[in-house]
C-alpha cells in the first residue's frame, strides 16, 4: 500500500509546475500538499570495527489547507549496513518501510492546537528534532532514547500565550496500539503526558512528565519519566541541556541521563560542538560518561556534513563519526 503511494506521488509531481527549491518540497500537482525527503549516509570508527550505512532515507509529504495541517513521512532505516568487526565482514538490508510519522493538526486559533495520528512525543528539544540534517552532530545523546517514548500514537492538545514571551502547555494521550511500534523505541500501547515551556528573547526553560506501559522485554511494564530542558540560543551560540529520570512506582530504572551541549556558529556554514554527557541505567546496568567534540559544515542549509569523536569512560567504546545528510 505505501509503495503505491509513493509511486502516486511521485507520478503527480509530473504536473507541478512549481519551482524546485533545495529542502523546501515540490508541489504535487495543484495540490496544498508538498513532497519532500532526506537521506542520511553514515561512517563510524571505532577500535577493531569499522561501519558504512545508508542510516536514513525517507520520503515526506506534507501540507496545509484551511486550519488543517498533515505530515507523512515513510522511511527505510539502515537500508544499507556494512560492517567489518575484527576483520569478520558483514552487510545487513531492512528494506522494511516504515511509518515514522503520520499526522493530522486542527488549528482552532493561533493559541489552540490539537493533533492525531503518530508523531515525535513533545518532550524536551532534541526529540522535537528527528532529521539528522537539521541537528548539529550526528548522534544523540543517550537520554533521548532510554528515558520516555520517542514516538506518540494517540492525540496531544496545546495552548499556547504569546503575551510577555511564548508560554505552552501541552498534553499527549495514547490508549491503543501504534504505529509502527518495531520503529520505536519503547513498544508502548498508553502513554499519558504533560508539559510547559516558557520562552523570551533567547531563552527557554521546559519541563515534561508522563507514564507509559511498555511492551518491551523488561522486567517492568509500567514506567514514569521526567525531564528538565533549557535552551539560550542567539545568532553566534547555542547552549542545550536536558536531564531526566525514569523509574516505577518502587525504584529508579535510570536513575539520571543528561547532558549540556554548546555550539559556536563562526558562520552560518561553520559550526563548533562540544557536548558532555552522563547517565545511570540501572534496567541495563549500564552508565557512562561521554564527550563530544564535533564540527558540521553546510554549503547550504539543507545540506550537513558532520564529523565528531566521542569519549566514551568506557574506553573500547571510543568512536569517530562522519555523516552526509540532505534534505530535499
Amino acid at each position: 500500500m505505501r509503495i503505491f503511494l509513493i509511486l502516486f506521488l511521485l507520478s503527480s509531481l509530473l504536473y507541478s509546475d512549481k519551482e524546485y527549491k533545495l529542502g523546501e518540497g515540490l508541489q504535487v500537482g495543484t495540490l496544498p500538499f508538498y513532497l519532500g525527503g532526506y537521506i542520511s549516509l553514515n561512517f563510524l570508527q571505532r577500535e577493531q570495527q569499522t561501519e558504512y550505512r545508508v542510516d536514513d532515507l525517507a520520503i515526506m509529504g506534507y501540507g496545509n489547507y484551511d486550519k488543517f495541517s498533515y505530515m507523512l513521512e515513510l522511511e527505510f532505516k539502515e537500508l544499507y549496513v556494512y560492517k567489518d568487526h575484527h576483520g569478520v565482514t558483514s552487510t545487513e538490508n531492512d528494506t522494511h518501510l516504515y511509518t515514522e510519522r503520520v499526522y493530522v493538526d486542527y488549528n482552532l486559533d493561533e493559541n489552540y492546537l490539537l493533533r492525531a495520528g503518530k508523531y515525535n512525543s513533545n518532550i524536551g528539544f532534541w526529540n522535537l528534532l528527528p532529521i539528522n540534517v537539521l541537528r548539529e552532530t550526528t548522534s544523540s545523546p543517550k537520554s533521548t532514547y532510554i528515558l520516555f517514548p520517542k514516538f506518540t500514537t494517540g492525540i496531544e492538545s496545546s495552548f499556547t500565550s504569546y503575551i510577555d514571551g511564548e508560554f505552552k502547555l501541552n498534553a499527549t494521550l495514547q490508549y491503543n496500539e501504534g504505529i509502527d511500534e518495531n520503529y520505536n523505541n519503547y513498544n508502548t500501547d498508553k502513554h499519558y503526558g504533560i508539559g510547559a515551556s516558557y520562552e523570551i528573547d533567547e531563552y527557554t526553560i521546559k519541563i515534561n512528565g508522563g507514564y507509559f506501559h511498555t511492551e518491551n522485554n523488561i522486567p517492568e511494564k509500567n514506567l514514569y519519566y521526567m525531564l528538565l530542558s533549557a535552551k539560550y540560543e542567539s545568532d553566534k551560540y547555542q547552549i542545550l541541556t536536558e536531564i531526566g529520570s525514569q523509574k516505577t512506582k518502587n525504584e529508579y530504572t535510570t536513575k539520571y541521563a543528561g547532558y549540556i551541549q554548546g555550539a559556536y556558529r563562526f558562520t552560518p556554514q561553520h559550526i563548533a560542538i562540544l557536548r558532555a554527557e552522563s547517565y545511570e541505567n540501572k534496567k541495563d546496568d549500564d552508565s557512562d560518561e561521554i564527550m563530544v567534540v564535533g564540527y558540521t559544515y553546510r554549503p547550504l542549509y539543507p545540506i550537513a556534513i558532520k564529523s565528531e569523536y566521542q569519549f566514551h569512560s568506557k574506553d573500547d567504546e571510543n568512536q569517530l563519526l562522519f555523516s552526509l545528510s540532505v534534505l530535499f
